[in-house]
């Protein structure tokens, strides 16, 4: 999916000009363009409009492994996921509706380690400081003189933002200068995203190599994205400036985001993230911290994307799998004028704006499976896609309210049962996994025959109210989509999707977010992920390595490139 880009399109300190703004150096830059600023606003002091910080000490040194040096014991590396949209495209976009979200496996990683090992003594008199920004991925290094007065930049960042909120909340002057103490140092930023953010279907086909999970599971952690020399009029130029990987569509954007975001809070002492390995849900941080973290990345990836988007993204990749009302767009106004008020104004006017989204945790039941799917028969834009959608509501309002009030109503419908089933598990988890079991490894015409007792069959009569209520949102996004003019599930991605909920194992298949060509979805029982995305490769679908994962935003202990080849080598069998 395609996504909305700041109207300026300046990357003032790359060794290049990409032509088209959804490459992936663009969408780093100017999902950057606002953090470091919002960050140093802030401090770990006060309250501010509602929103508690506690106190943290800068430069906490938790986070890496016992074994690291003191060096090491200074950076910060933090996490945070892509996101799946099972329920809830479009109408998402307004309140009060309701989304379920998933957030993911894949997820971006934001290093933040001091540029320089000693502050030099005439440092104090300097009016600047230094900001590297590192994509190892795409071999580019970007960089930064940061005002220490004011928090800005030789051009506004994501970083900017950030460093800009810690000043807000920063009052204690103690804690004043141990922030100055640290920015004089430098920032040095790196950035890494998971494979599963980028397409290889064109790589492996290339190849020769069979369209299956074991295909992707053999490229290197964190490839590096390639560049062709072919300029936007398919003319050879000479010049490598077009990545030859594609997105996936879960979000990269937004978890990048976040994660920069998150480090640099934990960094500079304003939040206290939890261990990846002790975070296993909600509530593992300080609600404050996350809730921190959230207001910063949604207006830093609202200036990105030049538009106040829902926030569903942004929200999965800092508080995990959830469902979520919408923000008002109110809340994100001053972060829309930031030319004609002070930086440090706009960075309060959103803290203490009145935060009205709602979130509740949610994620998949028991011994169920996201497996998600790349049919390779073409991209969609999200944005054009939704303004036709729009467009229509405003020509055919009565029938558009119509249509949403029942995809509403069967998205409450897929909740529910999904929620009851997770709560039959917890009340009776053996008739729950046997029957779950047993429904694996049959078609869904086949589940109430398996019924052995009175628990089974309500587990059972749970797995086809989701189908049914499933079936029926389907039903009424492809009335939206052709009454709209957009193809939000194809008639190719239809076929797709009805053979697939016809497999063994298959409680429902979809397409998520706003729709299109771009990915499939599907919800297994049991065991049988293997079996579907075997039928998937044979109908040219390249099954992803993308599972589940309720976490969110979260601490990691080092590098993770570090932690790939320790899990390599330790997998190697010697003798």
């Amino acid at each position: 999916m395609t996504g909305g880009v700041d109207a300026t399109g300046l990357l003032p300190t790359w060794t290049f000009i990409p032509h088209q703004p959804e490459w992936m150096m663009v969408e780093m830059h100017l999902s950057l363009r606002n953090a470091v600023s919002e960050v140093l606003s802030l401090s770990p002091v006060n309250k501010i409009a509602g929103v508690p910080v506690p106190s943290h000490g800068i430069g906490l040194t938790s986070g890496l492994a016992v074994g690291a040096t003191r060096e090491e014991r200074r950076w910060k590396v933090v996490s945070a996921p892509g996101k799946v949209l099972i329920t809830g495209g479009y109408l998402i976009l307004e309140r009060p509706n309701a989304g379920l979200v998933l957030s993911t496996t894949a997820r971006f990683y934001a290093i933040v380690r001091p540029l320089y090992t000693e502050i030099k003594p005439e440092s104090w008199a300097w009016a600047w400081t230094d900001v590297k920004v590192t994509s190892p991925q795409l071999s580019r290094e970007c960089t930064y003189k940061l005002s220490l007065k004011n928090s800005t930049l030789q051009c506004t960042s994501s970083r900017q933002y950030a460093i800009t909120a810690s000043k807000v909340i920063l009052v204690d002057e103690s804690k004043k200068d141990k922030l100055q103490k640290v920015l004089l140092q430098g920032l040095d930023i790196t950035i890494l995203g998971a494979n599963d953010f980028y397409s290889y279907r064109n790589q492996i086909e290339a190849h020769g190599l069979p369209l299956t999970t074991d295909a992707l599971a053999s490229l290197p952690p964190f490839s590096s994205i390639t560049f062709n020399s072919e300029a936007p009029n398919g003319v050879a130029t000479g010049e490598k400036c077009k990545p030859e990987v594609a997105k996936t569509g879960l979000g990269s954007s937004a978890a990048m985001t976040t994660s920069v975001v998150a480090a640099l809070l934990h960094y500079l002492g304003v939040v206290s993230l939890p261990l990846s390995e002790k975070c296993l849900g909600h509530g593992n941080a300080a609600n404050s911290d996350l809730d921190l973290v959230h207001i910063i990345a949604q207006s830093a990836h609202c200036i990105a994307q030049g538009k106040i988007g829902s926030g569903f993204d942004i929200s999965a990749a800092v508080y995990g799998s959830q469902q979520y009302v919408r923000f008002s767009p109110a809340v994100l106004s001053s972060a829309q004028v930031t030319g004609e008020k002070h930086l440090l104004d706009v960075v309060t006017d959103i803290l203490q704006a009145k935060w009205d989204h709602d979130k509740s945790h949610f994620s998949l039941p028991p011994l169920m499976t996201l497996l998600l799917g790349e049919p390779g028969t073409g991209g969609s834009s999200t944005p054009s896609m939704v303004g036709s959608v729009k467009q229509w509501q405003k020509s055919d309002p009565q029938k558009s309210q119509e249509t949403w009030k029942r995809i509403a109503s069967a998205n409450s419908m897929l909740e529910e049962q999904l929620k009851n089933l997770s709560k039959l598990a917890a009340d009776y988890w053996d008739a729950y996994s046997h029957i779950i079991s047993s429904c694996s490894r049959h078609a869904h015409g086949m589940w109430m025959q398996l019924v052995n007792d009175q628990y089974q069959e309500v587990v059972v009569k749970s797995l086809i109210g989701a189908r049914n209520a499933f079936l029926e949102i389907r039903l009424h996004m492809r009335e939206m989509g052709k009454a709209a003019g957009v193809p939000i599930e194809p008639e190719s991605q239809t076929r797709l999707l009805d053979a697939t909920m016809n497999l063994d194992g298959v409680l429902l298949a979809g397409v998520p977010g706003a729709g299109g060509f771009d990915a499939v979805f599907a919800i297994i029982l049991g065991a049988a992920s293997d079996s579907v995305g075997k039928t998937w490769s044979t109908l040219g679908v390249l099954p992803l390595l993308v599972k589940e994962d309720p976490r969110g935003v979260s601490l990691e202990s080092g590098d993770p490139r570090v932690k790939q080849v320790s899990t390599a080598v330790s997998g190697l069998k010697l003798g």
